[in-house]
């Protein structure tokens, strides 16, 4: 796929929506999960100062102590991460987890029926996760104000979030990935219809259908209806390109015809010379006529053409046959009756008369006509036994105006064949064989209709 591929282009929209979707899936999923964890661990927090308000008795001496206090043994362990702290008036009490650490309460203004959340800083410059509450003790204890706190370092939870996180991740990638698959099928399934349009328009190149069709899906339809219309409007155009062109063949035809009888005229009086002069010229204008009048015919080398190569070899040798070079020569047709070749008649008659014609003139006995399949396609060889070509000079043979010998002719001949054939996706080849000239001609080969 390259760079400006529909395909690529939806499929990298694709592959970055999906990752923009699985980030903000992992950011919401974390977040979800760090506020479950906290409230979890506010719930706990609550429990731990719900036992510590309720285990707060006065001694004999009537000093406050925590005469139940929580089973956690984490608050027996010192630095353990896990604390709690109550302030009663000028003394505190504090768990054994604390050491000599005293932490730093945030100061509250009320009593509060519920404990309030703080982040604050512990021992060794921990971050801890605090949560406390301020309450006043009934009269049987002094009726007296303490705050109680229970904190737990932040890392606890950090840690639960991370663990969360890398946990996360492999089934996020394991989603992208399948996900990233089944973009490719939705971007393949959804771009197939325009390599149905593809194929069909490589069908329409090949000659196999003529349009389009309206088979596709709604999204795709128009297009092929728009192109179907183009090729109808081009279609009609090159129907009056090509009446135009017999229009004006046959209103040349006339002059020229006039011209062959003053040239006949002048040689009668003896101006041989200038009727030589004028034939050369009026010959040289034919030429073009006909190479410009076949081109007009094969610019729209398309559709569903098919011809039967034996029955044009048949009918286009039988009247080279009665030219005069052709009466002296011998004929031999190797032709299978099934041959059939992609190209309209016309033009196959136009290119196969060309290619007798020049046969005949320089032959000296024989002119063989040889067809068959070759690599999936027709081949149609003309052969004769004249001098041959040089082989420096085949390749001059097919250009435009090129001729090796000053017998007349504009020496259009060949390069008309060459458009023929090349424009039904055909080529020209042209090789001296063992005695006389070989040209071949390679033509998509098609099915006889038998209807």
């Amino acid at each position: 796929m390259s760079v400006g591929s529909l395909r690529l282009r939806l499929l990298f929209a694709g592959v970055v929506s999906i990752l923009i979707a699985l980030g903000l899936a992992s950011f919401g999923l974390t977040e979800l999960f760090r506020r479950h964890v906290e409230r979890r661990v506010d719930a706990e927090l609550t429990v731990y100062l719900n036992q510590l308000a309720a285990g707060l008795e006065r001694n004999p001496a009537g000093e406050l102590i925590v005469a139940h206090r929580p089973s956690d043994p984490r608050f027996q362990e010192p630095l353990s991460g896990l604390y709690w702290q109550i302030e009663a008036g000028s003394g505190s009490l504090r768990s054994r987890s604390l050491w000599d650490n005293v932490l730093p309460l945030p100061a509250e203004d009320d009593i509060a029926d519920r404990p309030h959340r703080h982040e604050i800083s512990g021992p060794e410059g921990a971050k801890l996760y605090l949560l406390q509450r301020y309450i006043e003790l009934p009269a049987e204890l002094g009726g007296t104000k303490v705050r109680i706190a229970v904190a737990v370092d932040s890392q606890e939870i950090q840690k639960s979030v991370r663990s969360f996180a890398s946990e996360l991740i492999p089934f996020l990638l394991i989603i992208g990935g399948l996900l990233a698959a089944a973009s490719w099928v939705q971007v393949s399934v959804g771009l197939r219809p325009l390599s149905a349009v593809r194929g069909r328009l490589s069908s329409i190149r090949s000659g196999n259908v003529r349009r389009l069709g309206n088979d596709f899906p709604e999204e795709v339809k128009p297009l092929a209806e728009e192109i179907d219309a183009l090729l109808d409007e081009r279609e009609k155009a090159i129907e009056k390109a090509r009446g135009r062109a017999a229009d004006l063949a046959h209103g040349l035809k006339t002059p020229l015809q006039v011209l062959n009888g003053e040239i006949e005229r002048l040689r009668e009086k003896g101006e041989g010379d200038i009727a030589s002069d004028i034939s050369y010229l009026t010959n040289l204008m034919r030429r073009h006529i006909d190479r410009e009048i076949a081109r007009a015919r094969i610019s729209y080398a398309s559709g569903n053409a098919s011809t039967n190569v034996k029955t044009a070899v048949e009918q286009i040798a039988r009247v080279v046959e009665r030219t005069p070079q052709g009466k002296a020569l011998q004929w031999a047709l190797n032709v299978p009756d099934d041959l059939a070749a992609r190209i309209d008649a016309d033009d196959l008659a136009e290119a196969l008369g060309n290619l007798l014609e020049n046969a005949a003139r320089y032959a000296r006995h024989k002119i063989s006509i040889v067809g068959g399949i070759e690599m999936q396609g027709v081949s149609i060889s003309v052969i004769d036994d004249g001098p041959g070509i040089d082989k420096d000079h085949q390749a001059e043979l097919l250009l435009r105006g090129r001729r090796l010998d000053t017998q007349g002719g504009a020496g259009l001949g060949l390069a008309i064949v060459t458009d023929i054939v090349e424009a039904w996706g055909g080529s020209l080849t042209i090789c001296n064989g063992e005695s006389g000239l070989i040209a071949t001609m390679r033509l998509p080969a098609s099915k006889i209709d038998r209807d």
